[in-house]
Protein backbone atom coordinates (compact mmCIF):
# COMPACT_ATOMS: atom_id res chain seq x y z
CA UNK A 1 0.00 0.00 0.00
CA UNK A 2 1.28 3.50 -0.90
CA UNK A 3 1.76 6.14 1.74
CA UNK A 4 -0.82 8.97 1.78
CA UNK A 5 1.71 11.60 0.77
CA UNK A 6 2.65 9.59 -2.35
CA UNK A 7 -0.94 9.36 -3.56
CA UNK A 8 -1.44 13.12 -2.99
CA UNK A 9 1.67 13.79 -5.10
CA UNK A 10 0.44 11.62 -7.93
CA UNK A 11 -3.02 13.26 -7.83
CA UNK A 12 -1.33 16.68 -7.92
CA UNK A 13 0.76 15.64 -10.91
CA UNK A 14 -2.29 14.35 -12.76
CA UNK A 15 -4.12 17.60 -12.07
CA UNK A 16 -1.18 19.65 -13.31
CA UNK A 17 -0.94 17.51 -16.48
CA UNK A 18 -4.68 17.91 -17.07
CA UNK A 19 -4.43 21.71 -16.72
CA UNK A 20 -1.47 21.87 -19.10
CA UNK A 21 -3.25 19.64 -21.63
CA UNK A 22 -6.38 21.78 -21.49
CA UNK A 23 -4.35 24.96 -21.99
CA UNK A 24 -2.49 23.43 -24.95
CA UNK A 25 -5.70 22.23 -26.58
CA UNK A 26 -7.40 25.60 -26.18
CA UNK A 27 -4.39 27.29 -27.80
CA UNK A 28 -4.43 24.83 -30.69
CA UNK A 29 -8.15 25.34 -31.15
CA UNK A 30 -7.56 29.01 -31.87
CA UNK A 31 -5.10 28.09 -34.66
CA UNK A 32 -7.84 26.61 -36.84
CA UNK A 33 -9.59 29.92 -37.44
CA UNK A 34 -9.47 31.17 -41.01
CA UNK A 35 -9.52 34.89 -40.22
CA UNK A 36 -6.13 36.35 -39.56
CA UNK A 37 -5.20 40.00 -39.57
CA UNK A 38 -3.13 40.98 -42.57
CA UNK A 39 -0.18 43.27 -42.11
CA UNK A 40 -0.38 46.48 -44.10
CA UNK A 41 3.27 46.71 -45.16
CA UNK A 42 2.70 49.89 -47.10
CA UNK A 43 1.13 51.81 -44.23
CA UNK A 44 2.38 55.30 -43.63
CA UNK A 45 3.50 54.19 -40.18
CA UNK A 46 6.21 51.56 -40.42
CA UNK A 47 8.34 51.66 -37.32
CA UNK A 48 10.16 48.39 -36.69
CA UNK A 49 13.37 50.41 -36.32
CA UNK A 50 12.05 53.09 -33.98
CA UNK A 51 11.21 55.67 -36.65
CA UNK A 52 9.40 55.68 -39.97
CA UNK A 53 11.33 53.26 -42.17
CA UNK A 54 10.48 55.07 -45.41
CA UNK A 55 11.93 58.33 -44.10
CA UNK A 56 14.93 56.47 -42.68
CA UNK A 57 15.74 54.66 -45.93
CA UNK A 58 15.15 57.78 -48.02
CA UNK A 59 17.46 59.81 -45.76
CA UNK A 60 20.24 57.23 -46.01
CA UNK A 61 19.79 57.14 -49.77
CA UNK A 62 19.87 60.92 -50.12
CA UNK A 63 23.05 61.17 -48.04
CA UNK A 64 24.78 58.13 -49.52
CA UNK A 65 27.42 60.25 -51.26
CA UNK A 66 28.59 61.72 -47.92
CA UNK A 67 30.62 59.86 -45.29
CA UNK A 68 28.42 58.91 -42.33
CA UNK A 69 29.65 59.78 -38.86
CA UNK A 70 26.72 58.49 -36.80
CA UNK A 71 23.47 56.64 -37.45
CA UNK A 72 20.88 55.79 -34.82
CA UNK A 73 17.78 54.11 -36.22
CA UNK A 74 16.11 53.91 -32.81
CA UNK A 75 16.48 57.64 -32.24
CA UNK A 76 16.16 58.59 -35.90
CA UNK A 77 19.41 60.54 -36.20
CA UNK A 78 21.87 60.55 -39.10
CA UNK A 79 25.00 62.70 -38.89
CA UNK A 80 27.44 62.98 -41.78
CA UNK A 81 31.06 63.88 -41.60
CA UNK A 82 32.41 66.85 -43.54
CA UNK A 83 32.06 66.44 -47.29
CA UNK A 84 33.83 68.53 -49.91
CA UNK A 85 32.60 68.35 -53.46
CA UNK A 86 35.57 67.47 -55.71
CA UNK A 87 34.47 70.28 -58.08
CA UNK A 88 34.65 72.83 -55.23
CA UNK A 89 37.28 71.67 -52.69
CA UNK A 90 37.35 75.03 -50.86
CA UNK A 91 33.87 74.44 -49.44
CA UNK A 92 32.58 71.61 -47.29
CA UNK A 93 29.23 70.60 -45.78
CA UNK A 94 28.06 68.55 -42.83
CA UNK A 95 24.41 67.42 -42.53
CA UNK A 96 22.26 66.17 -39.67
CA UNK A 97 18.91 64.54 -40.39
CA UNK A 98 16.50 63.88 -37.55
CA UNK A 99 13.34 61.85 -37.98
CA UNK A 100 10.93 62.97 -35.29
CA UNK A 101 7.96 60.63 -35.69
CA UNK A 102 6.88 57.17 -36.75
CA UNK A 103 4.47 58.58 -39.34
CA UNK A 104 5.40 59.52 -42.90
CA UNK A 105 4.76 63.26 -42.65
CA UNK A 106 6.67 66.33 -43.76
CA UNK A 107 6.88 67.67 -40.22
CA UNK A 108 8.44 64.41 -39.03
CA UNK A 109 11.70 65.34 -40.76
CA UNK A 110 14.27 67.91 -39.70
CA UNK A 111 17.39 68.65 -41.72
CA UNK A 112 20.22 70.86 -40.49
CA UNK A 113 23.39 71.70 -42.38
CA UNK A 114 26.68 73.35 -41.57
CA UNK A 115 28.98 74.87 -44.15
CA UNK A 116 32.62 75.87 -43.98
CA UNK A 117 34.91 77.55 -46.47
CA UNK A 118 38.68 77.37 -46.65
CA UNK A 119 40.43 80.69 -46.06
CA UNK A 120 44.00 79.40 -45.84
CA UNK A 121 45.76 76.06 -46.05
CA UNK A 122 43.97 73.83 -43.51
CA UNK A 123 41.92 76.68 -42.00
CA UNK A 124 38.14 76.46 -42.26
CA UNK A 125 35.66 79.10 -41.15
CA UNK A 126 31.92 78.83 -40.69
CA UNK A 127 29.82 80.18 -43.52
CA UNK A 128 26.06 80.60 -43.87
CA UNK A 129 24.05 77.81 -45.47
CA UNK A 130 21.51 78.83 -48.06
CA UNK A 131 18.03 77.98 -46.72
CA UNK A 132 17.09 76.68 -50.15
CA UNK A 133 19.80 74.01 -49.83
CA UNK A 134 18.26 72.58 -46.67
CA UNK A 135 14.76 72.82 -48.15
CA UNK A 136 15.88 71.03 -51.31
CA UNK A 137 17.41 68.18 -49.28
CA UNK A 138 14.19 67.83 -47.25
CA UNK A 139 12.18 67.72 -50.49
CA UNK A 140 14.48 65.03 -51.93
CA UNK A 141 14.11 62.87 -48.81
CA UNK A 142 10.32 63.28 -48.63
CA UNK A 143 9.88 62.54 -52.33
CA UNK A 144 12.05 59.41 -52.05
CA UNK A 145 10.13 58.27 -48.94
CA UNK A 146 6.80 58.67 -50.73
CA UNK A 147 8.18 56.77 -53.74
CA UNK A 148 9.31 53.92 -51.46
CA UNK A 149 5.85 53.75 -49.90
CA UNK A 150 4.18 53.84 -53.34
CA UNK A 151 6.44 50.96 -54.49
CA UNK A 152 5.46 48.95 -51.42
CA UNK A 153 1.76 49.49 -52.15
CA UNK A 154 1.98 48.50 -55.80
CA UNK A 155 4.48 45.70 -55.25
Amino acid sequence: MKPASSSKTSIGRRAAHAILLAAALSTLGACGKKERPKADLAAARISTIGVNSYLWRASLDALSFMPLLQTDSAGGVIVTDWYANPNNPTERMKVTVTILDQDLRADALRVAASRQVAVAAGTWVEAPVDAATVQKLEDIILTKARDLRREAISG
